[in-house]
Parts: structure tokens; sequence; C-alpha cells
């Protein structure tokens, strides 16, 4: 295993780091400054960005640093549902044991949501993963479910997250309404070259190595190869360790970049 090679005490690079651990990118700066706008303002909020640039990471830690006597966190990461399976499952999550009728669910999240904010104190935090994958339809009935005392409060904080396809559906009439409502939009460009270094050094130093084992040509072929998405860093960067590891190398450069890639890219 390459982590007994490299004297690493986990894989540095997988998904499942602690939020308190988590590369504060300037991207995810200024996407957290946006967020804590919405998180005062309330109401609709859209992400975007290309698959693997950290969406789901982001939500994640966002949702890790709300208060849960203050917020009730709701995360639904959206398939080809139709709009009473995205009722049903929206009614689950703050706790509702749904209705039959698509009526009665309508009626029932609404109420949920103003019971929450209202009798409890408590804002709903309703995040939509993968927003790009909703219906027109679905999103025409995220206008209506969301208009509280026709229109002139907002009892909620709602997430939307998803690809930029999202955008070309946006961009449509029918779903105008719901555009016009965004009272914030953000897209994720990923890490920056000048990040990247910063980035792998601080993995590799959470998982128990501060020596620099990527040179510099390393690098700058890893982000050449991956645009600073992360998690196709984290793919390519565990592939390189594996790979070296296999040919007894304590140090990366740019050869076992390009074949780790080609591994990845079979």
């Amino acid at each position: 295993m390459f982590e007994q090679f490299f004297g690493l005490k986990f894989n540095p690079f997988t998904k499942e780091i602690p939020d308190k651990d988590l590369f504060m990118s300037q991207d995810l700066k200024e996407l957290i400054s946006r967020l804590k706008y919405l998180q005062n303002t309330r109401g609709i909020g859209l992400l975007v960005g290309e698959a693997g640039t950290g969406k789901s990471t982001a939500l994640r830690q966002y949702a890790s640093s709300l208060n849960p006597s203050l917020y009730k966190v709701c995360y639904f990461a959206l398939s080809t549902v139709t709009v009473k399976e995205f009722y049903h499952g929206l009614a689950s999550m703050l706790g509702e044991t749904p209705a039959y009728k698509k009526i009665a669910l309508f009626q029932q999240i609404q109420r949920a949501i103003l019971s929450y904010y209202f009798d409890q104190r408590i804002t709903p935090v309703i995040m939509l993963d993968e927003i790009h994958m909703a219906s027109n339809a679905v999103l025409e009935d995220l206008r209506l479910i969301f208009n509280f005392n026709m229109d002139s409060s907002n009892p909620f904080i709602l997430i939307l997250s998803g690809q930029p396809l999202i955008k070309t559906k946006l961009s449509l009439n029918i779903n105008s309404p719901l555009r016009q409502r965004l009272a914030v939009k953000y897209t994720l460009q990923g890490l920056s070259k000048d990040e990247l270094p910063e980035y792998i050094k601080t993995r590799l130093k959470i998982a128990g190595l501060t020596q620099d084992i990527f040179t510099p040509a390393a690098l700058q072929a890893i982000y050449a190869n991956t645009k600073g998405f992360p998690r196709l860093v984290n793919n390519l960067a565990t592939t390189c360790l594996m790979f070296a590891a296999s040919q007894n190398k304590m140090l990366i450069d740019e050869e076992i970049v390009y074949q780790a890639q080609n591994e990845i890219t079979l």
C-alpha cells in the first residue's frame, strides 16, 4: 500500500477528509461569503460548477458551519424525479409524513417551513444538489412552493446547486420567474494554478507527511491535466502515489504524473 511506503496515516486525497481540514481556496472563500449573505437575507441562491469543482463538498462544509439549534439543513440530491416525488422527498426531510395528494403535499411543506421559522425560530436551509437534472416542471414548482405571503417573505434558505446546464434551463422563458428570484449566484472555478502546490502540501501534511514529494514540474503537469478541479486533482494525485510506490520512487516527477494520467484515461 502506498500509505505505508510514504509513511502516510491515510490517503491524503480521500473525499472523506474532515470539514475542518478542507483547503480554503479563494474560490471557496468567495462562495462562503455569498452564502453568508444569503444566510442573512434568506431566499434563493444558485451555485454552478463543472463536475469535480467541489460543489457538494462546499455545501457540506457550509452545512457543518450552521448552528443546528438555529438552522434545519435538508440536503436533496436530485435525479429525474417527478414533481410529486420531489414534494414527497422534501416533506420527508422536513420531518413530515408525506400526504398522498400533490396539493396536500404542497400545503404540508409550506406549513412545515412556516412552523420551523415562526414557531421554532429555526430557518430551514434546503440544498438541492444536481439541480441541472431537474425537469422544467420541477423548476416551475420550486418557484410556487417557495412563495410565501404573496412573495413578500422568505422564511427559508434555498440553495440550488448544479452543472452549467442549469444556466441554459433557467434562461428559458418558462423559468424566468425563478431566475428573477435568485438573490445570489456564484460559479465555482476550482483551484488556481498558484493554489495547487499549497493544496497538495496541505493534504499531505494532514496525512502525516511534511516533505515535498511532488516536484514543481509534476505540480504543473497535474494542473494541466485537471484544470484545478479538486476531484480530478485528488484522483490524479492518488494514482501518482500508487504508481510511485509500485516503482519504489519517493519523488513524484512529471513523468510519473503523465503515466498516472494515462492509467486514469484507460
